[in-house]
């Protein structure tokens, strides 16, 4: 989950460098923290959540075909 969700942060930013996800692992739950330059939050976020929430439905799919459930949550720089 941890590697889908820092390669799709990746492939939208102008700095890929600056983009970082922790994973959170608790039993079948799993949350990610995404961070990404000022400069590309808009990127990552998108008009009104668009693009964080087709992030969010593409972890989901992968979670769900291992059996867990994903969260993913957009950190502030």
């Amino acid at each position: 989950m941890k590697e889908l969700a820092e390669y799709i942060a990746r492939s939208l930013v102008d700095n890929p460098e600056d983009v970082e996800v922790r994973e959170f692992v608790s039993g079948r739950r799993v949350d990610l923290e995404l961070s990404v330059a000022k400069d590309d939050m808009g990127r990552v976020i998108g008009k009104r959540g668009r693009v964080a929430n087709a992030i969010r439905a593409l972890l989901r799919v992968a979670a769900e075909r291992e059996g867990k459930q994903v969260s993913l949550d957009v950190m502030e720089p």
